[in-house]
Parts: structure tokens; sequence; C-alpha cells
């Protein structure tokens, strides 16, 4: 059975680009400014606050993971903050991997692993669109050691180190999602495999990207009339439908052709459209440039 999960990760090529152990005593707070990069972090020891930008302040304990897929502003604090008019703090580099905050005359008070991945995906962006925005889970001991030998391997030199880490990476990334609790969430994939009905609608389009699918066909293999299909799903998963169909093709379409392997004719058919000229429209239209360009690189 196709496992449309663990198909969305593996197309999104997760990869290692940078990860670090933080020990902290006293008042402090960090402030983050990324640049959309999937951000994570693991509370080994303490108690600390994260604040990101659009969401409630989250207390964080000891076993806690935190992952935002597309990270942009937040700041972390330790968990009886500074001052507001207090400066932000800079983590002092001990040795690579290894960072302090405060007074190094004292034991550290808490301590967090902290990892920064990438997405190597051409069509990164719309599939992390259809992933939750933020993802909070508490006392999941597989997240624990799978953090852990991220970080082990990222710091190592050992053979196959970097295939090692890109597997981990994946791992990492399907056993958060998994592992969210039951409950409100933002809209995403994860809301849609959680409606047995749903489920089916979004296994078959994966399973045969190239059918030609109608609201009515997907309506039909989740057993719900048509309108009832269309405004469950969009409220699920945050985008209708077509425009999910439409993203999982481009997304394969983008990939098969940095391959390099196969021709846009063949391409074309293999994510539903009749002829590379029809797919050749349709790509452009979505894509800002004709496929024989993207693919040139």
């Amino acid at each position: 059975m196709i496992d449309p999960l663990a198909e969305m990760v593996s197309l999104l090529q997760p990869q290692a680009a940078f990860s670090k152990r933080a020990c902290a005593n006293g008042r402090w707070r960090v402030h983050r400014s990324e640049t959309g990069e999937p951000f994570y972090c693991l509370v080994l020891e303490g108690r600390i606050w994260l604040n990101m930008k659009g969401y409630e302040p989250v207390a964080l304990e000891q076993g806690d993971f935190v992952l935002i897929p597309a990270a942009w502003e937040f700041f972390m604090t330790s968990y009886e903050p500074p001052d507001a008019a207090a400066p932000d703090m800079l983590p002092e580099m001990l040795s690579p991997g290894e960072f302090w905050i405060g007074d190094k005359q004292r034991p550290a008070e808490t301590q967090t692993l902290i990892g920064y991945c990438r997405f190597s995906s051409p069509d990164a962006g719309l599939i992390v669109s259809l992933l939750p925005q933020f993802i909070h889970i508490r006392g999941e001991s597989r997240l624990t050691t799978l953090v852990q030998l991220a970080m082990d391997e990222c710091r190592a030199r050992r053979p196959a180190r970097q295939v090692i880490i890109e597997k981990l990476q994946e791992l990492l990334l399907i056993e958060a999602l998994r592992s969210l609790p039951p409950g409100p969430a933002s809209p995403g994939i994860m809301q849609g495999l959680a409606d047995d009905r749903l489920a089916w609608a979004i296994r078959e389009i994966h399973a045969r990207p190239g059918h030609s699918w109608t609201v009515a066909q997907l309506a039909k293999a989740a057993a719900l009339s048509r309108s009832a299909f269309f405004v469950r799903f969009r409220d699920a998963v945050g985008v209708s439908p077509m425009v999910y169909l439409l993203t999982w093709r481009m997304a394969l379409a983008k990939n098969l052709l940095l391959s390099k392997k196969i021709s846009i004719a063949d391409v074309a058919e293999q994510v539903g459209y009749r002829s590379a000229s029809a797919f050749s429209v349709a790509f452009t239209r979505y894509a800002g440039q004709t496929p024989v360009s993207f693919a040139a690189g």
C-alpha cells in the first residue's frame, strides 16, 4: 500500500545542515531570525520557553521535542525569563557543536539538542505548506534516540556518514509527524491522513498520480458525497482536492525532470497529462518556466 507521508518526506530530501548542544544557566533570551529552514529542539534537562511568531508561548520540559518545518522568527528564554528590556544573549562556542549561555563557573540548569536541516527538493516550499507549521511532542523516547544518533553522526567522520545522516533526518521527520497527539492542529497532510475517509482518497492520489482524477471519483473513494468530501478535504488539508493533486503532480514532475533520466513526454504521462504540450503549458503556468528550462537548471 502507498504511504503518502513516507513519499512526501522522501521527496523533500531532508539533509543535515547544523546541530549543536546548548547548555545554559541564569536568566537569558536568545532571538532567532531564520531563513525558513527546518529547526528542531530536544530538551535534555530543565525547562525553557519557546516563543514563535503567531503562536502562544510554549513551555518545554525535559523530554519535549519541537519541530518547525519552516522556521522564520522565534526566541527561546530561560523558564524565568529576563526583563523585557534586557539585551538578547549570544551563545558562546566552547568547542565545535558545544555552546554555553550564562555563567560558565556555575552548573548548567538546562541542556538542549538543537538541529537545523534543509530540504533539497525543488518544490520543498509547497510540500512543506502541506505539513503542520509547528509540532510539539512530549516524552517520545524514539525521537530522543533519533536526535542523539543524528548528533553523533554529525560530529563523527565515519564511512557513509552523509548517507546515514540523511536517512536519520527522514526517520526523524516521519517519527515527529506520526507522533503528533490527537486533537486540533493546523491543517495539513497529517490532518487528512488522520481522517479515515480522506485517507483513502489521499492514498489513491499517491498510488495513481497520472490518473485523470475528478472530485467525484475521489469522493467515491472516500465514501462521501462530492460536496461533503470537498469541504471536509479543504478544511482538513488546507487546500482543495484538485489543488492538492496539482501540487503533488508538479512536485513529482520537478523531481523527474531534474533526474534527467526520462523524456518530457514520459514525465507528462506519469503525472497525468495526455501530451507533452499540455504538460508544458500547465508546468509553465505553475513553475514560471518551461519544463525544458527547468530541467536545464
